[in-house]
């Protein structure tokens, strides 16, 4: 970019230096000729390569072929008889053309910009614990189950488990989210997060090529794969209209003169016309700006935590009548808490107590749940004799008292008859019963609890003209009822396999009318084939996410459903743009082809119709960023 714009420089001096030549000596056309040869080839030998290598290679109609036809017809129509020189305008058709060049590619170094700063997460360096000794090494060499030591203000080099220390991470590079994430022993972290506080010794669980970073660059490299429609028609269009261009021209030149009295003369006017079309019609700013809008949006959106797979998904995106959503870990948090506690004879914190301390070793969400709820483990009880029924719960000894904690079917194994209790009424969730000795003691009201922005993210979604939101679940009818009713979702389903999801999602498709799309969001592990099937998968909360990464067409790398509706707006905002530069320069191009065809077009008008419009189509793109 910096040598282009010396070249620029340059050929503008040497440009004006050949001006005074021409007009302040006699000298002979063909001299004056050699002199504007000086800048035109300083300023255009890397078009007329790029021309010659198209021709050698079979497929010369691009812009370079365009350019370089113009620019040297202008050089040699004086030599014509009864035309005028056009040497400065040849020399000025290429320099702005490679000034629009210019402009395109410092659009497209901006446009990198937000994948540049999604691509810092790549760690550069893995601080390896190896028989006591502490080596930095690249993250690629590092093997599984190896320890990695990640200090304060360094990059966690590969997805793994914290064995020892405590510390707050940065992942706004992931998620777009500026919050920092605490992380403690025992807690998963993934690659690519900066390390803000304490030292953390982390186990590696994953290779580096399979770890949250390089599958999130990989996948971001390669957005630019899946062209969009617009994209794709774009690039057919220029193949078939880049011919018909040159065969126009050469119409335009030789046919015309044949009705003149003297054809010498009129072929030199009919000529430069020619020129003038060729260099109007190359369509330089619908297949550069037209593909630089898109990739500036999927940048922009990175930027958000929202990753879009491709221009033909933002299409997608634009188009959405129906959102199908996943309860559990979409519109839920897919973690359970402590909802409400009835005891029957103890207080609420002893029974609370004694489910925790059976529950102890559970590795059930459920069991996670009570312990959460009840922090004080070590409170020198003594838990034995644990014993776990499948399907029903567990039994163990607290303090020499025997604690049954479990469901409706535990207890009938104990001969217990379950009382009514008037207050779950106002409670809806799994209830986990609580027997000490064979006798009732309470229950406890474990609930998904809704996400904060759930409701938000509905709302944003019907003002965005989504006309129906449905949610699918293969959890309890009165649960889903209840999230149903605090969402306003249009549609609900309730105890479905994920065949019934698949089932559902296919039905909706079939109902929606032409040119509208369906998407399905999901936590992209569960829901890998509704992911699939539905015009656009987007997954939830793909932190550590391999499965979601994979199979959405979309991936939001926090957990917040309201990103849908933000991922729906950069999408529309994206193809609104690209109409708006291919509307554009089609239109100047058009007025400025039939002046041109007419003898009211100057190189100068054609030089903007040309390079001006791609200029302003390109920054105009960068507003999608």
């Amino acid at each position: 970019m910096k040598k282009k714009l010396i070249r620029i420089i340059l050929t503008a001096v040497l440009l004006a230096g050949a001006w005074l030549v021409e007009h302040f000596t006699a000298l002979p056309m063909w001299q004056v000729l050699l002199v504007y040869l000086v800048p035109y080839l300083v300023i255009s030998y890397d078009v007329l390569g790029e021309a010659v290598e198209g021709i050698m290679e079979g497929d010369p109609f691009d812009e370079n072929f365009l350019m370089s036809i113009a620019t040297i017809g202008a050089l040699l129509i004086g030599f014509l008889p009864g035309a005028e020189p056009q040497f400065i305008e040849g020399v000025f058709v290429m320099l702005f053309f490679q000034l629009g060049e210019l402009f395109e590619h410092y659009a497209e170094d901006k446009a990198r910009d937000s994948i540049s700063e999604l691509m810092d997460i790549r760690p550069d360096v893995a601080n390896v614990e190896r028989n006591g000794v502490v080596a930095s090494v690249s993250p690629e060499e590092v093997m599984i189950g190896e320890t990695v030591i990640v200090k304060p203000g360094e990059k966690i080099p590969l997805d793994g488990r914290v064995l020892e220390g405590a510390s707050s991470l940065n992942t706004v590079a992931l998620t777009g989210e500026s919050m920092p994430r605490d992380v403690s022993a025992g807690m998963e972290v993934i690659s690519g997060c900066v390390n803000l506080s304490g030292v953390l010794k982390v186990q590696v669980e994953k290779a580096y090529s399979e770890s949250t970073a390089a599958k999130i660059i990989q996948l971001v490299e390669e957005a630019g794969d899946n062209k969009s429609r617009s994209e794709s028609f774009i690039r057919r269009f220029a193949r078939v209209y880049t011919p018909i261009v040159v065969i126009s021209a050469l119409a335009l030149a030789v046919i015309p003169p044949f009705f003149y009295d003297s054809y010498a003369p009129a072929f030199g006017v009919w000529l430069y016309r020619a020129l003038t079309f060729l260099v109007v019609s190359c369509p330089c700013a619908l297949v550069i700006s037209i593909p630089l809008t898109f990739f500036a949006g999927i940048g922009g959106a990175s930027h958000k935590g929202i990753l879009i797979k491709g221009g033909n998904y933002m299409d997608a995106l634009s188009k959405l009548s129906t959102v199908v959503f996943d309860k559990t870990g979409t519109l839920t948090r897919g973690t359970f808490d402590v909802e409400a506690i009835h005891p029957e004879k103890l207080s609420e914190q002893e029974l609370l107590h004694l489910a925790a301390h059976v529950e102890r070793y559970s590795t059930h969400p459920i069991a996670l749940a009570l312990r959460m709820a009840y922090t004080d483990e070590k409170d020198n009880c003594t838990v034995e004799d644990i014993q776990e029924t499948a399907g029903q719960g567990i039994t163990a000894t607290v303090n020499g008292k025997t604690v049954s904690v479990g469901n409706d079917r535990l207890m009938a194994t104990l001969n217990i008859i379950l009382p009514t209790c008037e207050r779950c009424a106002s409670h809806v969730g799994t209830i986990v019963h609580v027997a000490i000795d064979g006798e009732y003691a309470g229950h406890i009201v474990i609930s998904d609890q809704l996400k904060a922005d759930a409701v938000k993210a509905i709302e944003s979604l019907k003002q965005l003209g989504v006309s129906k939101t449905v949610m699918l679940s293969g959890d309890k009818r009165e649960v889903v009822e209840q999230v149903a009713e605090q969402t306003k979702v249009t549609e609900y389903y309730a105890e479905l396999l994920p065949t019934d999801k698949v089932k559902h999602v296919e039905r909706l498709i079939a109902e929606k009318n032409a040119g509208e799309t369906i998407a399905f969001v999901g936590d992209g592990i569960n829901d890998a084939p509704v992911l699939a099937r539905a015009d656009v998968g987007i997954a939830m909360g793909a932190l550590g996410s391999d499965a979601a990464i994979e199979a959405a067409d979309v991936v939001l790398m926090d957990d917040k459903p309201s990103k849908i509706a933000l991922a729906i707006e950069l999408s529309c905002r994206t193809i609104f743009i690209a109409k708006e530069n291919a509307w554009f320069a089609i239109g100047i191009k058009v007025a400025v082809l039939l002046l041109a065809t007419f003898g009211m077009a100057s190189m100068g008008l054609a030089v903007f119709a040309d390079v001006g419009v791609m200029v302003l189509a390109v920054l105009n793109a960068m507003r999608a960023r």
